[in-house]
């Protein structure tokens, strides 16, 4: 514990900071949330979500792992959307990757890299379908590049085809997802023009027969 007093130390000079500029903002968090985003992002620790969005404790809710995948049988994933979507009512849904993603990276390279493989299998399956379009990138750095974007965008839609989603847009609540895209080099944002924010735009294929 000691070899890790710094970290405490900065965290009493963080809540300070803080109360400088808000005396009251602990106690009113301490009652509870109400974010309006839900971020689903990569565990890349260079990509502190809150902060990159200027945003401060308790306007953002956020979930992360490797290369910010929802896939529709990881039950964390599902969990951290219903409870975001139905009882927190956020109203947007961020799907940030990055560029750099070491994930995205992997998941091109025909070699193994143990248990994660596994995980990064819904990236290949990503990459098989756009294989045409990622074949017409001349350069490797490229299409990675675009490989990033294009993940993220399909992250998009398997969010959006849940039933989760689906029910949220039935009961004519609002709900948008997004797709973004972060630049390390920079610090910038960039918006991939993959918002949904209805029923009407998913393919037929998605829907679900069964709406509540």
């Amino acid at each position: 514990m000691k070899s890790l007093q710094h970290l405490f130390e900065n965290n009493r000079k963080w809540a300070q900071e803080k109360l400088k500029g808000n005396p009251k903002i602990f106690s009113d968090l301490a009652k509870g949330q109400q974010p309006k985003y839900l971020w689903i992002g990569c565990s890349d620790s260079r990509i502190p979500a809150e902060e990159i969005l200027g945003l401060n404790p308790g306007e953002l809710f956020v979930h992360r792992n490797i290369a910010n995948l929802f896939p529709h049988t990881d039950l964390n994933c599902l969990s951290v959307l219903e409870y975001a979507v139905n009882f927190l009512n956020v109203e947007h849904v961020i799907v940030c990757g990055h560029y750099g993603c070491g994930g995205v990276a992997a998941a091109m390279k025909k070699a193994q890299h143990g248990l994660v493989d596994n995980w990064l299998r819904t990236i290949r399956d990503v990459h098989s379908r756009e294989r045409e379009s990622l074949n017409q990138i001349a350069g490797q750095e490229e299409k990675y590049e675009r490989l990033v974007e294009l993940n993220t965008m399909h992250q998009v839609l398997n969010i959006c085809h849940t039933t989760i989603v689906q029910n949220v847009w039935a009961k004519k609540k609002k709900l948008s997802v997004h797709g973004w895209v972060y630049d390390i080099s920079t610090g910038l944002l960039k918006d991939l023009n993959c918002c949904i924010s209805s029923l009407d735009q998913v393919d037929d294929t998605h829907k679900s027969l069964k709406l509540h």
